[in-house]
């Protein structure tokens, strides 16, 4: 599964029949996921103090040859999607409504606990020469 958070205003256009993405997606020509690993990360860096998040999962087997993992933040691969991503494309939805002391939503211990995707390419390590 690779996971991706929404706000209730872009959760809705998925639901009326609309396609899953941010202003980023739009802007970067894909659509961004992360993994179960990343998740809670990325509403640290990118959602702090929202709310009105969910968070949906999707499986990677639906995206064939357009899921590309690429090198993003800390040098770890990320899912991106270039594709359109619909309603269809969704396996699980939870309303992302409890937070730590900092604002940040916290991740379901389900999510949490799911394994990568075996597709996941493995980061380089700091000593790997090239």
């Amino acid at each position: 599964m690779i996971y991706k958070i929404l706000t209730a205003e872009q959760l809705a256009v998925v639901e009326s029949g609309g396609p899953m993405e941010a202003p980023i997606d739009v802007s970067d020509g894909y659509v961004h996921f992360s993994t179960s690993k990343q998740v809670q990360e990325t509403l640290a860096k990118w959602f702090k103090g929202q709310k009105g998040l969910a968070l949906v999962s999707c499986d990677t087997a639906d995206f064939g040859p357009d899921l590309k993992w690429e090198i993003s933040r800390d040098g770890d691969y990320f899912p991106h999607v270039y594709a359109t991503v619909r309603e269809h494309n969704i396996t699980s939805i939870w309303p992302l409504d409890e937070f730590d002391a900092d604002g940040v939503a916290i991740v379901p211990d389900v999510v949490i606990r799911t394994a990568e995707p075996a597709s996941k390419p493995k980061a380089p390590k700091a000593d790997d020469k090239a």
